[in-house]
């Protein structure tokens, strides 16, 4: 979907009819109070103040009709210039505009809004000519906001809406929205019964359900299987530290924010972990380490908590409790290239198994201009810096760079969504600073303690956020190894067929196929539509001519075509497809 804030005549066109969407709304609620409507990468909102009024989802074919009607009409869209005791005399009975006028730096003279027609707004512009220009719009939802984002003021209302030059590029636009509605992966979670949330338990911590539990359950031992074979070590550590570890490791000061409150405990401090690093330099620490011994790949499925604000909290791709893919590489600093290469070789040979095409690398650095940010000193930054550029270059990987990392530079694998959502699912970090902290050594060919380098690495990144990612690209039909029930069987009359149906689940859980058996005394139209629904990848029918032949009928998920062949070639077929990840 087109990003409207980055595009100029969008965004122009889109703050305009925010305003239009303003006015409409000042016709039908004469009494309506604006706070600000800005432009999004969806299109535009207006946060108003209704009074006792409630805008329900109903109203917004009114408005439009409203909007449309002043369209019409054709008004210019004309700009003034005022001083600041000007703006506060013109918008004197509005405390929303107040409040925006004396918050304005001083320094600011001229301060400017904008007249269509009976309707004025305090805005910097700029805006289309006419309101004629505002033809093609759609108002898509409303929901509440607190004004200025506290929840200790009022209840605003936020309209959405987006507007486009042509009626075609509109529709196009809707469509692509209704997409990412049946892509929304907490609709799809919900529907398969993947996930759930509940508040008695608390907003951001997901509870999987048995679905869910399959998938993940198979996509840690795939990466499992893939580390093992790359010489990685797993390792298993507990989910809370000493504060102590945190202040070591230098997160408590610079990380905090992000961490749940502390517990006290006897006379100690505890915190929920927010990454496995820490535990893992104490590990690596606990053995007197030689140079031949590096590197030491030691990686761990590990559950770790972020205290994240209620309302950045979205599904399963960001949460406050999740599970990383998690390893941390100690080696020599003549082993960094190498063993940054095999790393990018991991993650694409992943995405390669996926089939993930559209993503980019992205090489975050440290901000120079706000050194509290980041962890250690200036001549390990440019160091670690230099190195990782070498690397990248040496590789041939395409990246560009970003400000953005706190204790070492790292290569984030950018990816965007079916629903359009900037998603990171990988990440590679280097790292001297750790090794500094915990003080790691190792003895080196000439019988001295020298420093490791740190390699932190994920590639699935976030379980939770990986399986969110998946079921927005697929729309929840999961590829016959990760789906959580691969065969559904149904038999065509239970009197006759179901001991067959029965036989053949049998065969295929000894070759641990994931199979239901339906002998549901339901009608076979129903239960085939119903295996559809649940996004089953092959469903298997079973009536006279299978049981007398010792065949197998089966569809496909979202085919319609069945297909016949002998049971022999049907399991020989599926065991093929999940070992080669088809």
């Amino acid at each position: 979907m087109i990003n409207i804030k980055e595009n100029e005549k969008l965004s122009i066109m889109n703050h305009s009819c925010a305003h239009l969407l303003a006015q409409a709304v000042k016709h039908l609620y004469p009494h309506a109070m604006f706070w600000v409507g800005p432009v999004i990468e969806e299109g535009f909102y207006y946060d108003i103040d209704l009074g006792n009024d409630v805008i329900k989802e109903e109203d917004l074919e009114k408005i439009e009709r409203e909007m449309k009607k002043i369209s019409k009409d054709g008004k210019r869209i004309v700009r003034h210039e005022l001083t600041k005791e000007e703006a506060l005399e013109m918008f004197l009975q509005d405390p929303y505009k107040i409040d925006l006028i004396e918050r304005m730096d001083e320094n600011d003279t001229v301060i400017s809004c904008y007249t269509q027609g009976d309707f004025t707004d305090l805005c910097r512009g700029p805006h289309v000519d006419t309101v004629k220009e505002l033809r093609h719009f759609k108002l898509l939802k409303v929901s509440g906001a607190y004004w200025k984002g506290d929840a200790k003021n009022k209840m605003l209302q936020r309209i959405y809406g987006v507007c486009f030059e042509t009626e075609e590029d509109l529709q196009e636009h809707l469509a692509a929205l209704e997409d990412a509605k049946e892509r929304d992966h907490r609709k799809i979670g919900k529907d398969l019964g993947i996930f759930m949330f509940d508040e008695l338990v608390g907003k951001g911590l997901p509870m999987w359900l048995p679905n869910g539990f399959i998938v993940r359950r198979a996509l840690v031992d795939y990466i499992t299987d893939k580390e093992v074979n790359l010489g990685y070590q797993h390792v298993m550590t507990p989910s809370l530290g000493n504060v102590d570890l945190y202040k070591t490791s230098g997160h408590w000061d610079h990380y905090k924010e992000d961490m749940f409150p502390s517990m006290d405990l006897d006379d100690e401090s505890y915190v929920l972990r927010p990454m496995n690093c820490p535990h893992h330099m104490v590990m690596f620490r606990n053995e007197l380490h030689s140079y031949r011994d590096l590197p030491i790949r030691i990686a761990e499925i590990a559950n770790d908590f972020r205290y994240e604000a209620s309302g950045a909290v979205c599904g399963i791709e960001r949460t406050r409790a999740f599970t990383q893919n998690d390893s941390h590489i100690f080696c020599r600093p003549d082993q960094i290239k190498s063993e940054f290469k095999g790393v990018i070789d991991l993650i694409l040979d992943v995405y390669k198994d996926f089939g993930f095409k559209d993503y980019r690398f992205r090489l975050s650095l440290r901000d120079k201009n706000n050194a509290e940010k980041y962890f250690g000193n200036d001549e390990l930054w440019e160091k670690s810096e230099q190195e990782l550029r070498e690397v990248l270059k040496e590789t041939g990987a395409d990246f560009y760079e970003a400000e953005g990392a706190f204790y070492g530079p790292k290569l984030d694998v950018q990816v965007k969504s079916a629903i359009g959502h900037d998603v990171t699912l990988s990440t590679i970090q280097l790292d001297y600073q750790l090794p500094e902290r915990f003080e790691l050594s190792y003895i080196n060919e000439n019988n001295e303690k020298v420093r490791p380098v740190v390699i932190h690495r994920a590639i699935l990144g976030s379980l939770d956020r990986f399986i969110a990612f998946l079921l927005e690209e697929t729309k929840g039909v999961l590829p016959l190894w990760l789906a959580p029930t691969q065969v559904n069987i149904i038999p065509v009359n239970n009197e006759y067929h179901l001991e067959y149906a029965k036989e053949i689940m049998l065969v295929l859980k000894n070759y641990k196929v994931r199979v239901e058996l339906d002998d549901r005394e339901e009608k076979l139209g129903y239960k085939m539509r119903e295996s559809q629904t649940k996004k089953i990848p092959y469903t298997l029918i079973l009536g006279q001519k299978e049981l007398d032949n010792g065949e197998i009928s089966y569809r496909l998920h979202g085919g319609d075509e069945t297909t016949t062949i002998s049971k022999e070639e049907f399991i020989t077929m599926i065991k093929e497809q999940v070992k080669e990840k088809n």
